[in-house]
């Protein structure tokens, strides 16, 4: 799947695609649909493994060129009347960077913000997390701390900062018409001067939890704006 997404992303081209020789009849049409100057490689299981470095057993590895970095002024800009965007503040595990891409082309944000802290959504396990939607959900890199929110609110974004003691709740926000979903990272969460320029919203919960997985939180938030 995402390597089908890879080649159908028009944001990333692939420059070559290794495949498990045993899969190479079950994956005829994807090879069909390579360009004819993607060289496709087969290999045992056992020199894949060796080429990755750990055992890859879907036994489809491939490497692709991004396109350059977005302008994240120009990306507000081009928003529609109605937009959500999530912005990401320290994210550094890759798990949760796939995650919250995944439920962004869920729900249909209009793009993913990554402040200088965040980790790379082309890493090789936010891909894969992602089931390929860091490849086609448009992101871009903002400034730290209060300069996101400072160009998000030229762009008549209202920021919402999800956190456990937030003032509003998120089952009773009445979703703004160009919503910023602001997420930190798990632990220390969103910088003070941050949730200070924004409106703080929580997710209300029962028993003794007082927190939830950043992509999770990123889901339920979306949905609501979605809604």
């Amino acid at each position: 799947m995402v390597l089908r997404t890879l080649m159908r992303s028009g944001r990333a081209a692939p420059l070559s695609v290794l495949i498990d020789a045993k899969r190479l009849v079950s994956l005829a049409d994807v090879i069909a649909q390579l360009p004819a100057e993607t060289p496709v490689y087969a290999a045992s299981q056992a020199v894949i493994d060796a080429i990755a470095g750990f055992h890859l057993h879907r036994g489809i590895l491939a490497i692709g060129r991004k396109e350059d970095d977005r302008d994240a002024n120009a990306l507000l800009a081009a928003a529609p009347e109605r937009a959500v965007v999530v912005v990401l503040f320290g994210l550094a595990n890759h798990d949760n960077m796939g995650g919250v891409f995944r439920n962004a082309a869920a729900f249909g944000a209009h793009a993913v913000l990554l402040d200088p802290d965040c980790c790379d959504p082309l890493y090789r396990k936010a891909i894969r997390v992602s089931v390929g939607a860091t490849l086609v959900t448009p992101y871009a890199r903002v400034p730290g701390g209060v300069g996101a929110i400072d160009l998000l609110e030229r762009h008549g974004f209202i920021p919402l900062a999800l956190t456990p003691k937030g003032a509003e709740s998120l089952n009773a926000l009445p979703p703004p018409s160009r919503a910023a979903v602001l997420l930190g990272t798990e632990g220390q969460g969103l910088a003070p001067e941050v949730m200070a320029r924004a409106r703080t919203v929580r997710i209300e919960m029962t028993g003794p939890m007082d927190s939830l997985n950043v992509a999770v939180t990123s889901g339920l938030a979306l949905h609501r704006l979605a809604s």
